[in-house]
């Protein structure tokens, strides 16, 4: 077995997220340091937190806000957020993004209040 993976984002199947639609590549290893994941963000995403990911954002195309904790603050391409434990948080507007998830995402540690 070869020591790395590699994953073509557009061709992962789309799932439903909070956030709106997500591609996750590494994700179905729970043991996975992070797993990387292309996000549609619509406009009515979720608030959620987590309570052991932390979450890196990355715009790619889109501007809006980004709530975190209760804060809004504006967000472009190229913004990049790194969301630690905890954070009540949510996208406001539609855009792409990456989010980086460490450890690898787990859909136990989704969170809603």
């Amino acid at each position: 077995m070869p020591n790395f993976l590699i994953a073509q984002l557009h061709d992962l199947p789309a799932q439903p997220c909070p956030c709106g639609t997500t591609r996750r590549a590494f994700a179905e290893n729970l043991a996975a340091p992070a797993s990387v994941h292309r996000v549609e963000i619509s406009e009515d995403a979720r608030a959620h937190y987590h309570k052991r990911m932390t979450e890196i954002y990355v715009v790619l195309e889109g501007e809006g806000q980004i709530e975190l904790d209760g804060q809004h603050f504006p967000i472009k391409p190229m913004t990049s957020i790194m969301i630690q434990p905890g954070c009540r948080h949510r996208a406001i507007g539609k855009m792409k993004i990456i989010n980086v998830a460490i450890p690898a995402f787990d859909p136990a540690d989704e969170w809603f209040d």
